[in-house]
């Protein structure tokens, strides 16, 4: 399935096609600049620009605002890992790195995610204080939290502090325990 969808997203037009399909029409040109909100594993270097393979035209360190991070999707192995997800409150705010991308690399880095995650848009800004609109992504998850593994969350500490995320963030990461 996953060839599938990266096929798919080789092509703008198949995109546009697939995502109105299910429901989601793309908004705008291809080659329009967007910011998207990286706060779990896609923070760090090796899973972004490595795995996953995404060139970005910048980075900031930044948040968004109106949503708080959960750990309530079930990861692999089973029971052993929760992934990071947003969920909406009005009084949170959520950091992570900035990315500036092409709405064509959007639908690109959707391919690898998997289609269980849908794009919400917010307002944020960035480390310097400049406002921004960007996008990120949000799953259904479970009523309850779980807990990261200790990889995944190493994955979570590391780009955060190697993007220079704020020290509160920085220690709220460091305070979530891990799945044993």
């Amino acid at each position: 399935m996953i060839r599938v969808r990266q096929l798919i997203a080789k092509s703008w037009w198949l995109s546009r096609f697939f995502y109105w399909l299910r429901g989601s029409p793309l908004e705008g040109p291809p080659e329009e600049e967007i910011w998207y909100l990286a706060f779990g594993a896609n923070m760090h270097d090796s899973v972004f620009q490595g795995w996953r393979g995404m060139r970005p035209l910048e980075w900031r360190a930044g948040r968004m605002f109106g949503y708080r991070i959960r750990f309530n999707l079930e990861g692999r192995p089973v029971g052993k890992s929760a992934p990071a997800n947003l969920s909406p409150d009005p009084h949170a705010e959520v950091w992570g790195v900035l990315y500036r991308l092409t709405r064509h690399q959007l639908v690109q880095l959707d391919a690898t995610e998997g289609m269980h995650y849908r794009h919400v848009w917010a307002n944020g800004e960035d480390k310097e204080g400049r406002p921004l609109r960007a996008v990120s992504y949000l799953a259904a998850g479970k009523e309850t939290e779980g807990n990261p593994s200790l990889r995944y969350l190493t994955l979570l500490r590391e780009g955060a502090r190697a993007h220079g995320l704020p020290d509160h963030w920085i220690r709220y990461l460091e305070g979530i325990k891990h799945a044993e």
